[in-house]
C-alpha cells in the first residue's frame, strides 16, 4: 500500500513541479520610433518676384500672390511660410518686427537660439532663429538686402506643439531652410 502512496505523491510532486514552472515576463526595454526621410536633393525655383532660391525636391511650392509663397511638406505635416515685403525706409521697423515675431513664443519655448547669415557678395543678410521647447514654430528667420527687400519665413506642423515628437522633421526642415537663406538670390 505504501508503494501506491508513493508513487501517487512522487507523481503529486512531479505535477506541481511542472505547474510552478512558468516563463518569467521580461520586461521590454523603451524604444522610440525611428523615422527616416529621404536625403535632400535641392532643384532652383525662380518666378517673376525678386528673389530666388533653392528648395527641397520632395516639397511643394504654392504661390500665395505677391511674391509670398507656400512650401509644403506633405509626409511631415509641415509648411514654411514665406511673406515677401518690400523695403520702404522702413527697415528698421520690419527688423523690429521679425525679432518681435519670434519673441512671442518666448511664453512657451526653452530657448531662441540666433544665428546671424551675413553674405556681402549676394548682399543677402538675415538671421536664422531656432526655437527650443513646445512653441508653435521651432524655425523662423528673415533676409534682407537692406534697401529694397525683406523675406520673412516660419516653419509651422499640423500638430499640437510637443518638441520631443516633432524634432527629427523640425531638425530635416531645419536644413532646409538654412539652404534657403544660403541660396537666396535678389533679382536687380
Amino acid at each position: 500500500m505504501l508503494k501506491k502512496y508513493s508513487a501517487f505523491i512522487l507523481f503529486f510532486i512531479f505535477a506541481i513541479s511542472f505547474m510552478g514552472c512558468k516563463n518569467e515576463s521580461i520586461p521590454k526595454p523603451s524604444s522610440q520610433l525611428r523615422l527616416d526621410y529621404p536625403i535632400a536633393e535641392y532643384s532652383h525655383y525662380e518666378n517673376d518676384c525678386q528673389y530666388s532660391f533653392d528648395t527641397n525636391s520632395n516639397a511643394i511650392i504654392t504661390e500665395k500672390g505677391d511674391c509670398n509663397f507656400e512650401i509644403n511638406y506633405p509626409k511631415m505635416k509641415a509648411t514654411i511660410y514665406l511673406s515677401y515685403i518690400p523695403v520702404n525706409n522702413n527697415i528698421k521697423l520690419l527688423l523690429q518686427d521679425a525679432q518681435k515675431l519670434t519673441y512671442k513664443h518666448v511664453i512657451k519655448a526653452d530657448d531662441i537660439l540666433e544665428q546671424p547669415y551675413i553674405n556681402y557678395e549676394k548682399r543677402v543678410f538675415g538671421m536664422f532663429y531656432q526655437v527650443d521647447g513646445n512653441a508653435a514654430t521651432n524655425t523662423q528667420f528673415y533676409v534682407t538686402d537692406s534697401t529694397k527687400n525683406f523675406v520673412t519665413g516660419s516653419v509651422y506642423f499640423y500638430a499640437k506643439p510637443n518638441f520631443d515628437s516633432i524634432m527629427p522633421a523640425a531638425s530635416y526642415i531645419k536644413n532646409d531652410v538654412q539652404n534657403l537663406m544660403e541660396s537666396l538670390k535678389w533679382k536687380k
